[in-house]
């Protein structure tokens, strides 16, 4: 087959010649120069890089030990805030809540109070908190609970201490005092919590449990039991007394510490 001559230039489409003169300046387009950073932005990057790269040394040659509470806080906050000092944040946090437990222990919305805390770093400090309240868990998970009594101590303190409303948990034991449930049987107010005996023990039954410790929260930060806490465990426990099941403490959590009904002589 004989091969036809390209037609000249002349004659060639003119979406050709578009297309040359599209790329002759799209590569003929000097690129923009970068804008320069002002020296004070230089400045306060360098501040807080350098900041961080320090506390991060001090922490990886001398331990936690060497910390203060809001620069654990700082650190935490380093890759939710990349582009800012978390130090005036992190500060700000401690100011408000009063301890580390108390910053992972607020609620989301109070955390997105604080200036500088959005809806992302509120859950990122949520999630710290949980999963500090997952290991304090698994401490006591199917261990003899009577003889781990401190880590079942922590464990509630993590989980209730810092809760805005009264909420009622019980954890269910076996028959050799291991913990094989461990439930949220009702929330309430900032003063009360209804509780039922009767459901109490009907959930003691469902699971086979032998024995239960009763735990609630006093949101006002006084674990001291009222009248009303006292009347209704030795309802709860005559109530499982005669169906086989122990109660074996009921425990209130407060911010400023917690009470044992057993160890006053409730029980």
């Amino acid at each position: 087959m004989t091969k036809r001559p390209a037609p000249p230039l002349d004659d060639q489409p003119s979406f050709i010649e578009d297309e040359r003169g599209f790329f002759a300046e799209t590569f003929s387009k000097p690129k923009p120069a970068k804008k320069a950073m002002a020296p004070a932005k230089q400045e306060a990057a360098a501040h807080y890089h350098g900041h961080r790269d320090r506390v991060r040394a001090k922490y990886r040659e001398h331990g936690d030990t060497s910390l203060a509470d809001y620069e654990i806080l700082e650190m935490l906050l380093f890759r939710s805030i990349p582009q800012r000092d978390t130090k005036p944040l992190a500060k700000a946090l401690l100011e408000r809540f009063g301890t580390l437990a108390g910053v992972f222990g607020a609620p989301i919305g109070l955390l997105q109070e604080i200036k500088g805390v959005g809806e992302s770093v509120a859950l990122d400090l949520k999630l710290i908190g949980t999963a500090g309240q997952r290991m304090l868990k698994s401490e006591i998970r199917n261990k003899q609970v009577l003889s781990s009594w401190s880590s079942v101590i922590d464990y509630c303190n993590a989980v209730m201490a810092y809760e805005t409303r009264e909420q009622f948990r019980i954890l269910f034991l076996d028959k050799r005092n291991a913990l094989i449930a461990d439930e949220v049987q009702g929330h309430g107010t900032v003063d009360h919590t209804p509780v039922y005996p009767r459901e109490v023990v009907r959930r003691a039954l469902e699971l086979s449990s032998t024995a239960i410790i009763l735990v609630h929260n006093h949101p006002s930060g006084d674990p001291t039991p009222s009248r009303a806490d006292i009347d209704m465990t030795k309802t709860i426990v005559d109530t499982a007394k005669s169906l086989g099941i122990t109660v074996h403490d009921h425990i209130i959590i407060g911010k400023d510490g917690h009470v044992s009904f057993k160890g006053l002589r409730l029980i």
